[in-house]
């Protein structure tokens, strides 16, 4: 916490955080929730071009004192994450915040999907999610601790029809956290994960064509709207601040109470890509 008076009202003044898929996005939404509050952020993604964007964007609201930087790679290549925490590390003096937002998705019915496809979001979703948190963990403990936040789904926890891939990809971090909550506790680590329902995001523009997939969900909510980045972000902001400082090892729905019905359907969005065979009873490739 900052003991300088002229700048107490900024909560996470002196602090700093990596987000993975920083560029856009829930990432882009996250990094700006925890900039605006005074803690200076690294940007984590693939596409320099979109990272230097982001970061001219980010400068622009950020206050006196919090810097912004970004570390280009990919999330599932150690080395590349290794680097993204040297470099948070150097933008801001340490490494407090870590939100592990990169991800990707696929919808294939499980008999027709290429093995490759599987692989790669597996490697983006889990095997990225675990590689920040084994390397901010480590930043962190040198640091006297800190809190991780990884972005989940709804489809982690409630059926999406052929989304099977990317659903067992987020049940896993969500698996992973509460291991990593339980084990680094000691060191003044807390981790947390945030499972968003529908956001309009650039990784949904393609599903949010099918006008039956965007009813399915909407019937199924309590709240019935679209989510928004800003929906997910207040969250992230929250459990990564000092507000949360009891809270560790929660899954956290945020998809208008989604959840406490059914998932939607993607079989629309599957037929379109496969043929329809593919999605009827015997397919066999």
């Amino acid at each position: 916490m900052p003991t300088d008076p002229t700048s107490a009202y900024l909560v996470l003044a002196g602090q700093s955080a990596l987000i993975t898929g920083g560029g856009s996005g829930i990432g882009l939404a996250c990094a700006e929730a925890l900039l605006v509050d005074g803690c200076s952020v690294t940007l984590m993604g693939r596409n320099e071009e979109r990272l230097e964007g982001a970061v001219a964007q980010l400068r622009g609201v950020a206050p006196a004192g919090a810097e912004v930087g970004w570390s280009s790679g990919d999330v599932s290549v150690e080395a590349d994450v290794e680097a993204a925490v040297a470099r948070a590390v150097e933008v801001g003096g340490g490494l407090h915040i870590a939100v592990a937002s990169a991800g990707t998705g696929t919808v294939a019915p499980i008999v027709a999907q290429d093995f490759d496809d599987f692989r790669r979001v597996i490697d983006t979703n889990l095997v990225g999610t675990y590689l920040t948190i084994k390397h901010a963990a480590r930043a962190m403990v040198a640091g006297g601790g800190g809190a991780i936040v990884t972005i989940s789904s709804l489809a982690g926890v409630t059926v999406h029809r052929y989304m099977s891939t990317y659903g067992a990809s987020k049940a896993g971090i969500d698996m992973l956290v509460r291991n990593a909550a339980d084990e680094l506790g000691a060191d003044g680590i807390r981790a947390n994960s945030v499972q968003p329902g529908i956001i309009e995001t650039e990784l949904m523009e393609f599903p949010m064509q099918d006008q039956a997939l965007i009813d399915s969900y909407l019937a199924n909510q309590p709240v019935s709207r679209i989510g928004t980045v800003g929906d997910v972000a207040s969250v992230v902001r929250f459990l990564s601040g000092p507000e949360s400082g009891w809270v560790t090892g929660n899954a956290l729905p945020i998809d208008g109470g989604h959840h406490l019905r059914c998932g939607p359907d993607y079989g629309g969005i599957a037929r379109m890509i496969y043929t329809d065979a593919a999605t009827e009873p015997g397919f066999t490739g």
